[in-house]
């Protein structure tokens, strides 16, 4: 089913005001509904090479799944569940590996956020603090929640959100792909309308960009998401720039509905 009639998608990536090298990567397909941003981490440059493995195979494996086979074939949203695990967990197998094997690339891991928009629906997969929004009636509304030791303090009550704010800990990540053996991936599934736009985003927009910001950014240039996101990233360099950033926006702009029938499932299993 090609989706790009029905979603604009957008992606900017840029290295940010101090940093010298860009260890975010992103990868955005319209017509298979994918979006994928990494944020890696580890020292000199595995951090991008982490992230950069993380996009690639899991654009290559779940467009090969994808392009053969229904996520609701056998079970509705929970098959696209197990797909996307799976896809997860080959991909941290290949980024732990390389770091065990190859001295370079010790300790190196990424974070991960992504959708997979199908049937007017979005399944949304996340490890780390990379996030998504969702902004709808002019309201943003986050949609993951961070794996980090900052969301813990914040979730057990030891600090508070302004406090949380001036924290020196606000990049100290509780989960990422890669560095360990196994790893959790967070999968949640959220109806579409026209006229959402979701934004997935490295923590070098949020650290540095506010909630408000982002959403009278996203409400005023809702007809233009190109320009949208060229406006959030130049607001994060504004606003120091202090990290690599990373945005993708997908914009609905019409449903889509899958398939249904017999001969509508026959036809996407042979094609």
């Amino acid at each position: 089913m090609d989706l790009s009639a029905c979603l604009m998608i957008i992606a900017r990536s840029d290295a940010g005001m101090v940093r010298t090298h860009n260890e975010d990567a992103v990868f955005v397909s319209a017509a298979s509904g994918l979006a994928i941003l990494a944020d890696g981490m580890g020292g000199y440059n595995a951090g991008e090479v982490a992230a950069g493995m993380a996009a690639s195979l899991l654009s290559a494996d779940l467009e090969k799944v994808f392009s053969t086979r229904l996520p609701q074939d056998a079970g509705g949203r929970s098959d696209a569940h197990g797909i996307l695990e799976a896809s997860v967990a080959r991909a941290n197998t290949a980024i732990y590996e390389a770091a065990q094997s190859q001295p370079q690339y010790a300790g190196m891991g990424t974070t991960l956020v992504m959708a997979r928009f199908y049937d007017n629906s979005v399944t949304l997969v996340h490890i780390g603090d990379s996030r998504a929004y969702r902004i709808r009636d002019g309201r943003l509304e986050q949609l993951t929640k961070d794996h980090s030791l900052l969301q813990e303090q914040i979730d057990s009550g030891m600090i508070t959100l302004d406090e949380a704010r001036l924290s020196q800990n606000r990049n100290l990540v509780t989960r990422a792909l890669g560095v360990d053996p196994m790893v959790q991936a967070e999968i949640r599934d959220y109806d579409t309308l026209p006229g959402d736009i979701y934004l997935l985003c490295s923590d070098g927009l949020n650290d540095m960009v506010d909630d408000v910001e982002i959403t009278e950014t996203l409400s005023s240039l809702a007809h233009d998401p190109e320009q949208a996101a060229t406006t959030l990233i130049q607001k994060a360099n504004d606003h120091g720039g202090r990290d690599n950033v990373s945005v993708v926006l997908v914009k609905i702009v019409q449903e889509f509905a899958a398939p249904r029938g017999l001969i509508s499932r026959l036809l996407a299993w042979f094609r």
